[in-house]
């Protein structure tokens, strides 16, 4: 339970008198936040999030936020009858399950997120990969972890081809926040479905962001004994990655982090979004809420 009894105004004025110096530390510079898990689906933490995005925009730092959708396009499916197939932790796209992953994404998860950033006092704009012919792709090769010789067809799931961030730049010059949907467009105008962790990370690189915060269902990154490590650097991951510790769905998000880390995002933070506030309190304090990865 969190501590929701009132602070004394004196408390207050020192809490405030903390964020300064990072405040100043990041003013002017990008950040992309990948919005997921419990953060995006309970109320609270919804409106926390929104918040908290604002209050980054007003302190003169860019977010640009990069949302899923996973549980929210499995009940769209269910109502329809279809059953989501998963290989390899990833899912299956078909061209009815792309059109369905579209509105939802798209439509209904994209436009809440707008819709609740605006109502906590900011302007957010939502762009899908085709906006600004930002996030071209093509069908990803999915070849199977045991035998590399075998491919799998995962229907319309994209591999990122090249990202054009120019209409991110023009929204955030002009104190819009962009909400992006991480649908890709192919040579022929075809839609594909990527992995947002892989397209907060792409757009990270491409931004030249100061740091890409992945908020998830985990506290961070656990090692064997199941204690959070805070602090890692891309080289103890390839070791984690080599030992086994790090498996299941934090692979996509670990993999994206790193290929951040090792091309120039300053810090790659993965991070509990089911703490209130964990945005701020990762951005603007020194108590660390999750994971950071350093390049070196």
């Amino acid at each position: 339970m969190t501590d929701s009894s009132p602070i004394a105004p004196r408390d207050k004025a020192e809490i405030l008198a903390l964020a300064l110096p990072y405040i100043r530390k990041f003013h002017g510079k990008t950040m992309v936040i990948k919005y997921g898990g419990n953060a995006m689906t309970d109320p609270g933490l919804q409106a926390d999030f929104a918040e908290d995005v604002v209050l980054l925009k007003l302190v003169g730092i860019n977010p640009v936020v990069v949302h899923g959708g996973g549980p929210q396009i499995e009940s769209a499916l269910k109502r329809l009858g279809k059953k989501g197939e998963f290989i390899q932790g990833m899912r299956v796209t078909d061209a009815e399950t792309m059109e369905v992953v579209e509105w939802v994404l798209a439509g209904q998860v994209q436009q809440d997120i707008v819709g609740l950033i605006n109502q906590a006092g900011g302007k957010a704009v939502g762009l899908t990969g085709r906006d600004g012919a930002m996030i071209r792709a093509r069908k990803l090769k999915m070849l199977d972890n045991q035998d590399p010789s075998r491919e799998h067809d995962v229907g319309q799931v994209g591999d990122i081809v090249s990202v054009d961030p120019s209409v991110v730049r023009a929204l955030q010059d002009d104190a819009f926040i962009p909400v992006i949907t991480p649908i890709g467009f192919g040579d022929d105008n075809e839609s594909y479905n990527i992995n947002a962790d892989v397209v907060a990370g792409k757009l990270a690189m491409v931004l030249a962001a100061e740091k890409l915060l992945l908020l998830t269902n985990t506290p961070g990154v656990l090692d064997k004994s199941g204690q959070l490590l805070t602090d890692l650097t891309a080289r103890e991951i390839d070791g984690m990655f080599a030992d086994g510790t790090l498996s299941g769905g934090m692979l996509p998000k670990i993999a994206s982090a790193l290929d951040a880390a090792k091309s120039g995002v300053a810090s790659v933070h993965i991070i509990d979004g089911r703490v209130p506030h964990a945005l701020l309190l990762e951005i603007l304090t020194d108590q660390p809420f999750g994971t950071m990865i350093r390049s070196h």
